[in-house]
């Protein structure tokens, strides 16, 4: 193993403080992101309006992460979309799509699952390269 340091990070402003854990963490040229919900900017709660809403939101959430680190949504890898209902697919797909648009798109898989916190409808967690 060779003594390559693990960096922790936080402090984008999407995330309030005093959670149990950071908002990413890079190892070498490999940033992971914690997972992201669609939560309003630097608080507990989730936006109004569902699916298409929490999707989006969690998106430029992980786009504020990113940014927060010097990077950008073209430097994602890799993408793990946990939905609350597997019938939400199309929908958050359709948010995805656009917002995906004209970019490069990262690997990506999708499943579904019960309990995200919050009582979210989504939960995006995502690997980039610097």
């Amino acid at each position: 193993m060779t003594d390559t340091k693990i960096e922790r990070f936080a402090g984008s402003g999407v995330l309030p403080a005093g959670l149990p854990f950071p908002e990413g963490a890079a190892l070498g040229p490999l940033v992971f992101l914690s997972g992201q919900l669609g939560n309003v900017p630097g608080t507990l709660a989730l936006v109004p309006g569902g699916i298409r809403a929490e999707a989006r939101q969690a998106l430029d959430n992980i786009a504020t992460v990113l940014r927060s680190q010097g990077m950008d949504v073209a430097d994602l890898v890799r993408c793990t979309v946990m939905l609350a209902d597997m019938s939400e697919w199309p929908a958050f797909n359709e948010v995805y799509a656009e917002f995906f648009a004209g970019r490069p798109m990262p690997a990506r898989s999708a499943f579904g699952c019960n309990g995200l916190a919050l009582g979210a409808r989504v939960e995006i967690e995502c690997t980039a390269a610097r």
